[in-house]
C-alpha cells in the first residue's frame, strides 16, 4: 500500500478531487488530503474525510507536538496537487512555506505531481510560464492542462485533466521512483525526449455506414502515453478511433484509417526520439469503397469485396529511419493468437526480425482476452536479445514497457559513449 498526499488548492475544479481520492483508494492506497484554506471554499472537509477515510486538517498550527508539517511530507510515497492554482504555482516556485501544504512539499523527497487548472490567459501568462519552468527544472512533474470548456463561456487550455488520467500518471510516477534502476535510466533516456505513441484501431470504409475494423480500444496505448508522461517525456498520441479518454496527454492527433495514420507518423517521425506503434492497423482495405449505402435488396444474399493491402507502417518507418539516419527508437507491437508464453516469444522473435525495429512488444489476444480488457500480458524483446515479460493491469504493463524502453535506450547510449 502506498501513502498518497493529495493537496487541493482553491479553484472551481476542486470538486474533481473526489474522483482522484476514489481512484487512489480503489487501487488500494491510503490518501491523506491537505486542502488549502481557499480550497475549502469550494469543497467541504466532510466530503474529503468520507472519501479518504482520513481526517482533514489544513491548519498549520494544530497538532504541533507531532510536527505534522514535517511528518506529512516525510511519510508520503507520492504527493499530488490537483487542482493547482496560479497562486499556488507562484508560491511553490518562490519556496514559500506559509501553509501546511507548502510546508509538506518543501520537506518531501518523494515524487511530486502538480496538475494545474485555471483560465487560459492565466496559464499562458508569462509569470505562470516562468513558475512552471522553474518547478520543472527542480524535478517536479507538472501536467499541462487539458483544453476544453472552462467555468465561463470561454474554451481553451486550462481545464483539469480527468481524475482517471491523474491517478494513472501518479501511479506511474510513483512506480518509477520505487524502481531505482528505471528511475535512473528514465532521467537520462526519456526526460525531455519526444515520445510518439500510436493507439486504437484503424477503420476502413466499405460504404458510408460500414467499415472493416478491429476490437482495439486504445487502452494500452493511452496507458503507455501516461507512463511516458510520468517519465518526463514530451508525448504525442496518434489515436485511431479511441474508446478511452486521452485526458492528461499533452498532444493528441486523431485519425481514422491506416492511410491517415501513416500520414501522421510520417509527418512527425523526424522529430520523434521514440515511436511506439501500439495501434492495431488494418492489414487490408476495400479497393473501391462505395459512395452510397449497400442495400441488401440490391446486393442479394452474397456480397463480394475486393481487398488490397495497406502499407506496412511499421516497416516503412524503420526503413525511413535507417535511410535518413534519423536516430529514432522504434518499438513495434504484435497482437498474436499464441496460446502460451513460449509460443508468444517465438512469434515475437519472428516479428522483430521481419520488421527490423529495435524492440517488439507481443501480446496474446487469443479468446478475446486483451482487446477492450483492463488487463494484459506481454512479452518484450529487443534487437540485442534482451527480453522480459509483464502482466497485470494495462497501467502496470505500460510502466513495464516504458521501463524496458528506457533501459534499452540507456544501454545503447552507454555503448555509443565508449
Amino acid at each position: 500500500m502506498m501513502r498518497v498526499l493529495l493537496g487541493i488548492t482553491g479553484g472551481i475544479a476542486a470538486y474533481k478531487a473526489t474522483g482522484i481520492i476514489r481512484g487512489f483508494t480503489e487501487a488500494g492506497h491510503s490518501v491523506k488530503v491537505i486542502p488549502t484554506a481557499n480550497a475549502l471554499r469550494f469543497i467541504g472537509s466532510t466530503t474529503l474525510e468520507a472519501l479518504s477515510h482520513n481526517t482533514v486538517d489544513s491548519d498549520l498550527y494544530t497538532d504541533v507536538e507531532s510536527v505534522k508539517h514535517v511528518a506529512l511530507g516525510q511519510e508520503a510515497d507520492l504527493v499530488v496537487v490537483a487542482p493547482a492554482s496560479a497562486a499556488f504555482l507562484a508560491r511553490y516556485a518562490a519556496g514559500l512555506a506559509d501553509d501546511l501544504l507548502l510546508n509538506a512539499l518543501l520537506v518531501t523527497t518523494t515524487p511530486v505531481l502538480v496538475v494545474p487548472a485555471m483560465h487560459t490567459e492565466m496559464w499562458q501568462n508569462a509569470a505562470t510560464v516562468a513558475n512552471v519552468a522553474t518547478l520543472r527544472a527542480r524535478g517536479i512533474t507538472i501536467l499541462d492542462p487539458d483544453s476544453g470548456r472552462l467555468t465561463g463561456t470561454d474554451t481553451g487550455p486550462g481545464r483539469l485533466p480527468e481524475p482517471e488520467a491523474i491517478v494513472a500518471i501518479g501511479l506511474a510516477l510513483a512506480s518509477q521512483s520505487t524502481q531505482g534502476e528505471f528511475s535512473a535510466t528514465s532521467a537520462t533516456a526519456l526526460a525531455g525526449k519526444h515520445f510518439v505513441v500510436t493507439a486504437g484501431g484503424t477503420q476502413e470504409a466499405i460504404d458510408p455506414v460500414r467499415y472493416i475494423g478491429n476490437h482495439s480500444s486504445g487502452k494500452q496505448g493511452v496507458a503507455i502515453a501516461h507512463a511516458a508522461t510520468a517519465a518526463g517525456a514530451r508525448v504525442t498520441l496518434i489515436g485511431a478511433n479511441l474508446q478511452v479518454s486521452t485526458s492528461g496527454i499533452a498532444q493528441v492527433v486523431s485519425v481514422n484509417t491506416a492511410a491517415e495514420l501513416e500520414r501522421e507518423v510520417n509527418a512527425i517521425l523526424a522529430s520523434a526520439d521514440v515511436l511506439v506503434m501500439a495501434a492495431a492497423v488494418a492489414d487490408y482495405r476495400v479497393e473501391n469503397p462505395l459512395q452510397e449505402k449497400i442495400k441488401r435488396s440490391s446486393a442479394g444474399e452474397h456480397l463480394e469485396l475486393k481487398l488490397v493491402a495497406n502499407p506496412d507502417i511499421l516497416a516503412n518507418a524503420v526503413e525511413r529511419v535507417n535511410s535518413e539516419n534519423l536516430g529514432s527508437t522504434i518499438v513495434g507491437f504484435a497482437a498474436e493468437t499464441a496460446g502460451s508464453m513460449e509460443r508468444l516469444a517465438t512469434l515475437a522473435t519472428v516479428k522483430l526480425a521481419a520488421k527490423g525495429c529495435q524492440m517488439i512488444v507481443a501480446n496474446d489476444v487469443s479468446l478475446g482476452r486483451v482487446f477492450g480488457s483492463d488487463r494484459n500480458t506481454v512479452y518484450l524483446l529487443s534487437a540485442n536479445g534482451n527480453s522480459a515479460h509483464a502482466q497485470g493491469s494495462k497501467q502496470e504493463v505500460a510502466i513495464a514497457v516504458v521501463s524496458f524502453i528506457a533501459g534499452q535506450m540507456s544501454a545503447a547510449a552507454d555503448i555509443l559513449d565508449r
